[in-house]
């Protein structure tokens, strides 16, 4: 088996044996997974996983794991990552207001969601070095397979938090498969953003956004305060990121999965480059 193959193997036996059996030992614990505290440690799992791979089963190093902030070089990324979950909310609001008879109130409710996403991206971090950061750039030599791949992957990966008090579907079809678009979708752009910030930590930044803007936000705009039902958010939800996942495949985002070629066998220290 060659290094990658065991890397891979490695990474995705790691990753969703400690998540899947986290969720099982809560559920034995009686642990609500409502519960932000309960939450954390799932959200590293795949970034332990990489860390095990990458450092002591494969010794490729952290050379091209995106890690340097880059913020003088990627401003426009990061500020891209912060107010693009704000215009998918916009849109799920004008798609909620057209399509059913909701009426928009309390839009002022996710303002302060909209500053709390900026000083989250550390949590988000866990998942995004292990999806973006190793899978993404190891899973195949073609882009777009890799970046799919790697979008289904981690929806799969998501699944059993239906099955845990997490979030219950009113019909369970509907609501893995919306999630599944969803997470394939926002994959492909955070996939985009990797490649051309050239740091883990825009996407961090777009995850972090995405969940505490639209995800939080929508549940509270078109849910508590709009009354739509759980299928209907769950169809709206995923129309946006289509469009916009659509938009980033025309203009080329599927053509680059890595940030450079892997590094050569042996140990790599992080380098200079990996943290400008």
């Amino acid at each position: 088996m060659s290094r990658n193959s065991r890397g891979l193997w490695s990474f995705l036996l790691l990753t969703f044996g400690f998540f899947w059996g986290y969720i099982l030992l809560a559920i034995q614990l009686d642990l609500s997974l409502d519960n932000p505290l309960y939450q954390l440690p799932m959200g590293f799992t795949p970034a332990i996983a990489a860390v095990i791979v990458r450092g002591w089963i494969t010794r490729e190093g952290f050379a091209d794991a995106g890690l340097g902030p880059r913020f003088r070089a990627a401003w426009r990324w990061y500020l891209l990552a912060w107010v693009t979950p704000i215009g998918v909310l916009a849109s799920l609001v004008v798609l909620a207001t057209v399509f059913t008879d909701y009426r928009p109130t309390g839009l002022l409710d996710v303002l302060p969601l909209v500053f709390v996403a900026l000083i989250v991206p550390p949590i988000f971090w866990g998942e995004e070095f292990g999806w973006r950061s190793y899978l993404q750039q190891r899973l195949s030599e073609r882009p777009a397979v890799a970046i799919l791949g790697t979008g289904a992957i981690w929806a799969v990966w998501h699944w059993p938090l239906a099955f845990s008090g997490y979030i219950e579907y009113d019909n369970l079809a509907v609501g893995l498969g919306s999630w599944s678009l969803h997470t394939i979708s926002m994959g492909i752009v955070l996939a985009w953003l990797f490649v051309k910030s050239g740091s883990v930590w825009v996407t961090s930044l777009a995850h972090g956004c995405s969940n505490m803007v639209t995800g939080v936000g929508g549940e509270m705009l078109l849910g508590e305060n709009g009354g739509l039902s759980q299928v209907t958010r769950d169809v709206i939800g995923v129309i946006p990121l289509l469009v916009l996942a659509g938009v980033v495949v025309a203009i080329g985002g599927l053509r680059r999965a890595r940030l450079h070629e892997a590094p050569a066998a042996g140990p790599a220290p992080l380098s200079r480059a990996a943290l400008t």
